[in-house]
């Protein structure tokens, strides 16, 4: 599409109930990043209250209609997409705008490959609108979503606004009050410090525990209706579905966006006195991870708590798939947040789920029993799809998938989604399904990994919130499953066949560009990246990614290639992952020559001050630091600065001063690790040396760093606010 160019969906495909609208862009140093935003309007040109404005701080519509999914690399950049369910959009909504912010100074004509695309319930990419003229602005609509009588049509908008977020939505009618907020934070954060969300449900302080709208039915009504049992029986009878009340947040009722908890039970009401409507904050809200759990009750170690979901009984890989399957599929259907955060992304409407396990479905002379059966109806529709489990490091067969692609399309359903430890890449499909282009129904083809399902389970218990103390026990329960070493559900943990050889080759010599043995170990090397950012993004709350360097026309093959030539001829893997709030790039570098891993980050040199005192403020910020931590000094020019441990550097911080008087442009800090022998997740693997590479260097190194400056999206916001 071209500026101006408008679209109805009715046109491109008969499955626009529910759409995904993907914003991108690609930055050339690897860190340029912005915030998506969704405004509803009505008539007027204006949104009817605050709560028709989503933006990070209010990410999900109670009714459904909205669902801010979040980024994932895509190509040489990154996708924020944003799930609309076009059937619960209030009927007095006219348009949705769909626009970004950037902060900090940013600017969108510093971003690359900027686009908007819109793919339908299938997942199929039905229109992409490039933009190449986004200027010197700090806040830019893309398009916007708007109705012609009952249809839906889009419109590539490309207008840029220079007054960033806040001055966007005020224009569209929010009220804006950053300041106020900041001190509403300092206050929360003070009276919640030390307190772990979810004992504190499970102590019955639900409000600790602060809800996420879903905008599915309650979770009662969800429970009666579930036959996935939680525990599969194991000759007896499963276990009752456990009931959840129902709460004001289950019903649709606004959640506070300025302060982490639900309004007043009564009408927004407090201690009997009204409560004014609490305004958007664009400022980002902070969230404080919960402490350590309470003391043991146990006489001593070897005492271990009863589970929910117990481990100790399997003994094959059927009975990990059975009983993996079951568990997922009913915490979903009890969880609402949880199961519409994993069915969002497949283009699934907001509505009454029920899920069910090893249902049997005619298929020629041989019934087909897929794992386990998703459905969701909403205005009397049913959205279906199959779901095929695999645990330990079993791969997902292509005649099998193959065969629930052609069930699912004969029987009008969806979808069809696979689980496995596998990481799905961009561009590289885990299986080779065939599609019968005369079928008029599509059916889309999803993969979960089980550690983005844990993911996705961390950042709910530990982050984000869900509705009561139950909702949270089960998640706690599934994430305490997901990560027994019996579950099998323990993420990408096998850099495959070509590992050792490849290895091998590097070590005689006798590995040559164009092996494509290469080109395997640099594919699960980036599965491996992605997974550690998984991880290290649920512990911390944060959005953590890999970065993709900007180079257009660039498709992900062949940069894996590029990537595959580089091992060859180095005997290098390389990678880059963002981290939320980190002040630069995290780097990841494991030399198969040496045997080492190398983790660092480069951090700018101040604006200003004196490089004396750059210098000594860093070696005191790294005073917790590990004193193998290597500190270079980053110069102008082609010649490298002084460096040195930080053990030596302590007692002489001037060390780092270039003796010729260079001007210093930041500073570079690394660790180096023993890389791990084996190909797999053992204590002495490569993937566990990754993984425990970053970790440690992030706790040890970045924990330790200046945090950038505060975003500031108001001129009100006064001096010194929290960000």
């Amino acid at each position: 599409m071209v500026k101006g160019a408008n679209v109805g969906l009715a046109t491109l495909s008969d499955n626009v109930d529910a759409v995904i609208v993907s914003l991108g862009w690609a930055s050339p140093t690897g860190d340029g990043d912005a915030d998506v935003s969704v405004l509803l309007l009505d008539g007027s040109g204006k949104v009817r209250s605050d709560a028709d404005f989503y933006f990070y701080n209010h990410p999900v519509a109670a009714d459904g209609s909205v669902h801010l999914l979040g980024k994932q690399p895509a190509g040489e950049g990154s996708e924020d997409r944003i799930g609309f369910d076009l059937t619960a959009v209030p009927a007095g909504i006219e348009r949705v705008v769909i626009a970004a912010s950037r902060y900090e100074g940013a600017r969108f004509g510093e971003l690359e490959d900027l686009r908007v695309t819109l793919a339908d319930g299938s997942g199929e990419e039905l229109l992409r609108f490039p933009i190449d003229d986004a200027g010197s602005v700090s806040a830019f609509i893309f398009g916007e979503l708007y109705r012609r009588g009952e249809e839906w049509k889009f419109r590539a908008v490309g207008q840029g606004y220079d007054t960033g977020l806040a001055g966007l939505a005020t224009d569209f009618g929010v009220d804006i009050d950053d300041a106020a907020a900041d001190a509403a934070d300092a206050a929360d954060a003070d009276a919640t410090d030390g307190v772990d969300g979810v004992e504190a449900a499970d102590a019955g302080g639900e409000g600790a525990v602060g809800a996420v709208g879903a905008g599915v039915e309650s979770a009662a009504e969800v429970a009666s209706a579930s036959p996935a049992p939680l525990v599969p029986p194991e000759g007896g009878e499963p276990l009752p579905a456990v009931p959840a009340p129902r709460r004001p947040e289950a019903q649709g009722e606004p959640r506070d966006a300025v302060r982490d908890e639900p309004r007043g039970e009564a009408g927004g009401e407090a201690g009997g006195q009204p409560r004014r409507a609490a305004r958007p904050r664009t400022a980002r809200r902070k969230v404080t991870l919960p402490k350590t759990a309470r003391a043991s009750l146990a006489e001593n170690e070897s005492w271990r708590p009863a589970r929910l979901f117990p481990v100790s009984a399997l003994k094959s890989d059927r009975d990990r798939e059975t009983r993996a399957t079951s568990v997922l599929l009913s915490v979903m259907a009890q969880v609402p947040e949880f199961g519409r955060r994993l069915t969002a992304g497949f283009g699934a409407p907001a509505g009454r789920m029920e899920t069910f396990t090893e249902v049997s479905l005619p298929h020629g002379d041989t019934p087909r029993r897929p794992d386990g059966v998703l459905r969701v109806e909403r205005a009397g529709k049913l959205w279906t799809a199959l779901v095929e489990t695999k645990t330990n490091g079993n791969a997902l067969r292509t005649e099998q998938v193959q065969a629930y692609m052609d069930i699912a399309a004969r029987r009008g359903y969806e979808a069809v989604v696979t689980l496995s430890n596998d990481v799905a890449l961009e561009g590289s499909p885990l299986v080779e399904v065939k599609t019968d282009g005369r079928r008029k129904h599509k059916v889309a083809l999803w993969h979960l990994s089980w550690a983005e399902v844990a993911h996705q389970a961390q950042m709910l218990i530990r982050h984000e919130g869900v509705g009561n103390s139950a909702h949270a026990w089960l998640l706690q329960e599934l994430l305490h499953y997901l990560q027994h070493e019996n579950s099998g559900c323990h993420g990408f943990q096998n850099m495959g066949a070509a590992w050792v050889p490849v290895r091998k080759g590097i070590d005689d010599e006798t590995l040559c560009q164009g092996d494509p043995r290469a080109l395997e170990v640099v594919e699960s090397w980036e599965r491996l990246i992605r997974q550690v950012c998984l991880g290290l993004g649920g512990e911390l709350g944060q959005k953590v990614l890999p970065v993709r360097r900007a180079r257009r026309g660039a498709d992900p093959g062949e940069r894996r290639a590029r990537m595959a030539d580089e091992l060859c001829r180095d005997g290098r893997l390389h990678a880059e992952v963002l981290i939320e709030g980190a002040p630069g790039v995290l780097t990841v570098a494991a030399d198969l020559r040496t045997g080492k891993l190398r983790t660092s980050i480069e951090v700018p040199a101040p604006e200003q001050g004196y490089p004396l005192n750059w210098v000594k403020r860093l070696v005191r910020r790294l005073a917790e630091a590990p004193a193998d931590l290597h500190v270079e000094t980053l110069v102008e020019g082609d010649g490298g600065g002084p460096r040195g441990t930080l053990e030596r550097l302590r007692p002489e911080p001037a060390d780092l001063l270039p003796k010729n008087g260079a001007r210093i442009t930041g500073f570079r800090l690394s660790l180096f690790k023993g890389m791990g022998s084996t190909r797999g997740n053992a204590e002495t693997g490569f993937i566990r040396s990754v993984d425990d590479a970053v970790h440690r260097f992030h706790d040890g190194v970045v924990v330790h760093l200046d945090r950038p400056a505060a975003r500031r999206s108001t001129a009100a916001a006064p001096a010194g606010a929290a960000g």
